[in-house]
C-alpha cells in the first residue's frame, strides 16, 4: 500500500496567498471561505446522498448551506462538480482509511486481513452517505464524472495491487501466474463495491456489515493463498 502522494492529498480549490504575505484580516477570510466550501460540501453530500443527485437542485444545497445560490455558485460551477469534489474528499479518505492500516501493521497476511476489515468497519460503517456517493450516486453521470471515478477506483486498485505484492514477496512466496496479482486487485475491488452497496442500500443491514465483511475478506484471503507458491 503506497503513501499518498503531496500531489494526491485532497486540497482546497480555494487558492491562498503564501502565508507571510496574508494579513490577519486575509487570513480570517480565508478560514471563512474554507468554512463555507465545506459546508457547501457537507451539504451537498447529505442531499446526494438521501435525496439523490439528480433529484437535488442547487437551490435546495445553498438553503442547506445557509447560503446564497449565488455563494454555491461562486465556490462550485455546477452539480456535477460539486459531486465531482466530493468525490476527491471521499477518494482521500478511502485510501487514507485503509493505507494506514497496511502501513502500521507492514506487509503481512494479518496485516492484508485488517486492511479488508477497516473498508467495511471503518470506512463503510461510519460514513454511508459517502459510499452512497461513490458506489450509487455517481454511476452513470456525465464523462467527466465517470472518468473522476475511473481514476479513483484505479488508484485504489493499484493501492490494493502494490499491497498484494508487497506481501507475497515479504513471506517468501510467488504468484503462480504473471496475472494473478492483477486479477485479485480487480476482484478485491469489485466484490467489496459490491457488498458495501447489498448490504448498505439494497438491504440496510449496515449493522451487520462488521461479520459480513469479515466473511468477505477470509474469502479472499482464501482466494489468495491458493493463487501463490513458495519460491525455490
Amino acid at each position: 500500500m503506497k503513501r499518498l502522494s503531496m500531489s494526491e492529498k485532497k486540497q482546497s480549490p480555494i487558492k491562498e496567498k503564501s502565508p507571510g504575505t496574508q494579513t490577519p484580516s486575509s487570513l480570517r477570510r480565508q478560514r471563512e471561505r474554507e468554512h463555507r466550501y465545506q459546508t457547501i460540501l457537507t451539504a451537498a453530500e447529505r442531499l446526494f446522498a438521501t435525496e439523490g443527485y439528480h433529484k437535488t437542485s442547487m437551490e435546495q444545497i445553498a438553503n442547506a448551506s445557509e447560503v446564497s445560490v449565488g455563494a454555491v455558485y461562486f465556490y462550485f460551477k455546477n452539480k456535477e462538480d460539486l459531486i465531482i469534489q466530493l468525490m476527491d474528499e471521499i477518494g482521500y479518505l478511502l485510501r487514507r482509511t485503509i493505507g494506514s492500516v497496511f502501513l502500521t501493521h507492514g506487509p503481512t497476511m494479518e496485516s492484508f486481513k485488517l486492511t479488508g476489515q477497516a473498508f467495511f468497519e471503518d470506512f463503510c460503517v461510519n460514513n454511508p452517505e459517502k459510499c452512497a456517493i461513490i458506489f450509487r450516486e455517481s454511476v452513470g453521470q456525465s464523462p467527466e464524472v465517470e472518468t473522476r471515478r475511473k481514476v479513483l477506483f484505479d488508484k485504489c486498485t493499484g493501492d490494493v495491487f502494490g499491497a498484494l505484492k508487497s506481501v507475497i514477496a515479504h513471506q517468501e512466496l510467488a504468484f503462480k501466474d504473471k496475472l494473478s496479482a492483477e486479477v485479485i486487485a480487480v476482484s478485491i475491488m469489485g466484490i467489496y463495491e459490491r457488498i458495501a452497496y447489498q448490504y448498505l442500500f439494497w438491504q440496510d443491514r449496515s449493522d451487520e456489515l462488521k461479520s459480513i465483511g469479515r466473511d468477505a475478506v477470509e474469502f479472499i484471503l482464501g482466494g489468495v493463498s491458493n493463487l501463490v507458491t513458495k519460491t525455490e
